[in-house]
C-alpha cells in the first residue's frame, strides 16, 4: 500500500512536459535535434524557461518552427540563425560574444575585481594606519587641569 501511494505521489510530482504528442516528428534522430535545439532558445514570453519546456503559445509556435525547418533540411546551427534573425538573439540562452554582449559578459567579473581590489586597499590602509599616542601635558596645562578638577569638587 505504502509503494504504491509513494509512487502514485512521484507519478503526480513529475513535472509535465510541454511537448505536446502532436509536435513529436516520427523520426527519433531528428526529434532528438529538434530538442536539443528547442533547449537552447528562451521562451520570449516566459523568463528564463526554454521553449522546450514553457507552456507559452509562442513557445509552441517556435518549437513548431524549429521542427519545420528540420524536416526542410536545415542544419541546426542554420534553424538557429533563422530563428535568432526573426527574434533577435535574445531568444538564445547564450548569445554569441561579438559586439556589445562582450561588454554584457565581461563587466560584472571586471567590476568584481575592481571591488575586491579596492576593498584590500582600504582594509590595508585602514590595518597600516598607526594612531598617534597621546602627548604628556606640559607644567602648564597640568596646572590647569588640576585648577578645573579642583574647581568641580563639592564644597570647594
Amino acid at each position: 500500500m505504502l509503494k504504491r501511494l509513494v509512487l502514485a505521489s512521484f507519478l503526480l510530482a513529475s513535472p509535465v512536459l510541454a511537448v505536446q504528442p502532436d509536435e513529436v516528428l516520427p523520426d527519433p534522430a531528428m526529434e532528438a535535434r529538434a530538442r536539443t535545439i528547442s533547449q537552447v532558445l528562451r521562451c520570449p514570453v516566459c523568463q528564463g524557461e526554454n521553449i522546450d519546456e514553457s507552456n507559452a503559445e509562442v513557445s509552441r509556435d517556435l518549437r513548431l518552427l524549429v521542427r519545420e525547418r528540420l524536416i526542410a533540411g536545415d542544419s541546426d546551427s542554420e534553424v538557429l540563425d533563422y530563428i535568432t534573425d526573426r527574434y533577435g538573439e535574445y531568444v538564445l540562452f547564450e548569445p554569441e560574444k561579438t559586439g556589445a554582449n562582450l561588454i554584457l559578459y565581461y563587466l560584472g567579473p571586471v567590476a568584481l575585481l575592481i571591488a575586491g581590489i579596492g576593498g584590500f586597499i582600504y582594509l590595508r590602509r585602514r590595518g597600516s594606519a598607526v594612531e598617534a599616542a597621546p602627548q604628556a601635558l606640559d607644567a602648564e596645562e597640568e596646572r590647569r587641569l588640576k585648577e578645573l578638577l579642583a574647581d568641580d569638587k563639592p564644597g570647594a
